[in-house]
């Protein structure tokens, strides 16, 4: 049996101040500090490919686009989350450590962090006024679900295939599908029994 390190507890305001100075990253939840996974090369080639493609979309906006090591407040004291790709086009940020005001967040999946991206995160960061569409995707094989925020604040799906162009409507950027899995090994399908 492998012993469990106890849980690292500290207040929002230590979390900030220490978290910067530590060489893993580490989220918060509530007043518990927890740590990050290592992700796979599937997983980081799919979320270089998708910062580049809204990055150099949105290159003449006054949209910022960050990846891997800028954390999102979600709840200001309570929860702070690194998602994969976050976009931000509001003129109130001003935080040099997060993002306060997302319109659009990506998650790559892993197996790891499936459950909680699309259970407890995604709970909170719909939470956020100016939250637009939350994406995950896939690395196994190739797919894409986007969560957007309609007119009536209802959340609404929407699934894209390898050959499907996504428009995210949070930024005015289109996307083919297949360019997001760029240089992706795919994992061989296990044939049906």
């Amino acid at each position: 049996m492998v012993a469990l390190p106890d849980p690292i507890l500290m207040s929002a305001e230590e979390y900030l101040v220490w978290e910067p100075t530590q060489e893993q990253r580490y989220e918060y939840w509530d007043g518990e500090v927890v740590a990050m996974s290592g992700g796979t090369r599937n997983h980081n080639r799919v979320s270089a490919n998708f910062f580049k493609l809204l990055d150099d979309a949105l290159g003449d906006r006054s949209c910022e686009v960050y990846i891997v090591d800028v954390k999102v407040q979600v709840e200001p004291g309570q929860k702070y989350f690194y998602p994969d790709v976050v976009v931000t086009c509001d003129d109130r940020e001003n935080a040099p450590q997060l993002v306060q005001f997302p319109c659009l967040i990506v998650e790559v999946l892993s197996p790891s962090t499936e459950a909680a991206d699309r259970g407890k995160k995604f709970a909170k960061y719909r939470q956020s006024p100016t939250l637009q569409e939350y994406v995950l995707v896939q690395v196994a094989q190739p797919g894409v679900e986007v969560f957007r925020r309609n007119e009536q604040g209802k959340w609404v799906l929407s699934e894209y295939s390898l050959e499907d162009r996504l428009t995210l409507e949070s930024v005015n950027v289109e996307i083919a599908i297949a360019d997001l899995y760029r240089q992706v090994q795919f994992e061989p399908e296990e044939a049906e029994s």
